[in-house]
């Protein structure tokens, strides 16, 4: 149901018939968006589906579209950053962009600070973001270094260093890929608190769930262009994943597991703190993992689940304690190159700081780990990793369909495939993969999850983490619950509740054995 236009003074924003245009790719297609004053406005789409090129070209970062652009009735030509903050919008991006040695009050204003005389007036500014942060978080100290915030306290500092640039409408890039259960309801609170003052919110976001309790209306836009706009009280999640990928997306159902032998043994597995060896980062990890077999990993955030992968992958962030063995031989790892000489390959958290080279071509990405055997005499045989990236684009099918455009250009759901791809090139005989699905659309995570199921048939021992409780119960043969390093608890997946899993998750089982 496509919602009428009111008139046009009842939209804080209208971009109208916008075009933008890549080499060989149209992102954006004669889009229309109409947002009204003081509403939460969902946008969401598949990977690709050109939202963040949109909100890119109302942020300023691509000043070479066509189409125009309104803004609380002025029409206004967004060339930088500068001319979108002028025009009263600010972008919160995924990333957030934050200095992590500087306090939060030099944060907020940065290049901004109230000086006298000569010298920067630090107590005045303390007084200034004190103010501004009060109403959301009154235990915020101005003066703490923004590095030693919770990362959704993080995100309230961009919040607030955007409300005193005088901002009317805040755009929020995947506000809550990175923060907890609770940390999510609080930026829900300060999303309800801006709403009653105001401001006008544009929330993009892969989570239909989120989508559906926090905003008053969505549009959703399907390759470059929108499809509809629609009142979330007349929506649901199947209805707006229908609009998303123009079909039904079916999820992948759980077979009988046919595993073969252990590959994967860890013994008394246990992690210390270089700058503290008396800190355990990971305390007695003891488990198997057989080919074939999927097993997911969940635990709340500090956990250990990173910390975990890391370990199995040859870097672990400490000093290291226990027995691994692969295929029955004791193995040591001294480096990632020594864990994927021995067929260990990791998806990590963060692809786009550890995933990927984001300057170079998406398919040289997928061959990094393949170098050694796509080489004849330490040189590249061009000719056969052609023929394998091709086969991994048709296999995966990732969009768009040039390999040699670099890896920063594509959309997240398909930057995640192509760190995917490495691994599947590879056939490992165990794959590690940490949160494989963060910020990735529905039909993105339906193919992700299909293409596990298909590694695990083929023979390959899984083992991923994720912070989504629904993800592992839906994909996992077993489950591992930690909790503060240990795991607390082992089950198989099929007969698991989310209640069972999260009271080990959350250690109420050790309060309630006290």
């Amino acid at each position: 149901m496509v919602v009428n236009e009111l008139s046009r003074e009842d939209y804080i924003l209208i971009m109208r018939s916008i075009v933008k245009d890549f080499p060989g790719v149209r992102a954006v297609d004669h889009v229309d968006l109409f947002v009204r004053r003081g509403e939460v406005h969902g946008l969401i789409g598949e990977n690709g589906a050109g939202k963040s090129t949109l909100m890119k070209i109302l942020g300023g970062v691509y000043s070479d579209y066509d189409g125009e652009i309104i803004v609380d009735g002025v029409r206004v030509r967004i060339r930088s950053p500068r001319d979108s903050i002028a025009a009263g919008i600010a972008v919160i991006h995924q990333e957030l962009n934050l200095v992590p040695q500087l306090s939060v009050a030099e944060n907020i204003f940065l290049g901004r600070e109230p000086v006298r005389g000569l010298f920067v007036d630090f107590a005045k500014m303390n007084r200034m973001a004190y103010e501004l942060l009060s109403p959301f978080d009154p235990t915020i100290d101005p003066r703490t270094p923004v590095g030693e915030l919770s990362v959704g306290k993080q995100q309230l500092v961009e919040i607030v260093r955007a409300l005193s640039l005088n901002a009317r409408i805040l755009v929020m890039d995947e506000p809550t890929s990175a923060l907890t259960e609770a940390e999510v309801e609080k930026l829900f609170d300060v999303i309800r608190q801006l709403k009653a003052s105001g401001t006008t919110i544009i929330y993009i976001t892969h989570k239909l769930k989120e989508v559906l309790t926090i905003t008053d209306r969505v549009t959703v836009m399907r390759d470059g262009r929108v499809v509809g706009t629609i009142n979330t009280s007349q929506a649901d999640h199947r209805m707006l994943a229908h609009m998303m990928v123009g079909r039904e997306i079916e999820e992948v159902k759980r077979e009988a597991v046919k595993c073969g032998g252990t590959v994967l043994c860890v013994r008394n597995l246990s992690l210390f703190s270089r700058e503290n060896p008396s800190k355990r980062l990971l305390n007695d990890i003891s488990f198997n993992l057989r080919s074939g077999e999927v097993v997911g990993i969940f635990g709340l955030m500090g956990a250990g689940r990173t910390e975990l992968m890391l370990t199995l992958f040859g870097s672990p962030p400490g000093i290291v304690d226990g027995e691994i063995e692969l295929e029955g031989k004791p193995v040591k790892f001294r480096s990632p190159i020594d864990a994927i000489r021995h067929g260990i390959g990791l998806v990590t958290e963060d692809r786009k700081t550890s995933g990927l080279i984001l300057m170079m071509a998406a398919g040289y990405n997928s061959t990094l780990p393949l170098l050694p055997s796509l080489s004849l005499a330490n040189f590249i045989r061009r000719r056969r990793e052609r023929e394998l990236i091709e086969w991994l684009w048709n296999r995966l099918q990732i969009v768009p369909p040039d390999p040699f455009m670099p890896a920063q250009n594509l959309s997240g759901g398909n930057q995640q495939k192509v760190v995917l791809s490495k691994w599947l090139a590879m056939r490992p005989k165990v794959l590690l993969l940490d949160e494989p699905t963060r910020g990735v659309d529905v039909g993105a995570r339906a193919e992700i999850h299909r293409l596990i199921r298909e590694m695990a048939k083929e023979g390959a021992a899984i083992l991923f983490a994720s912070s989504e409780l629904p993800e592992v119960l839906s994909l996992a043969d077993r489950i591992l619950v930690m909790h503060a390093g240990q795991i607390v608890h082992e089950l198989r997946a099929d007969g698991a509740t989310e209640e069972e899993v999260m009271f080990y998750a959350s250690g109420a089982h050790a309060l309630e054995g006290q």
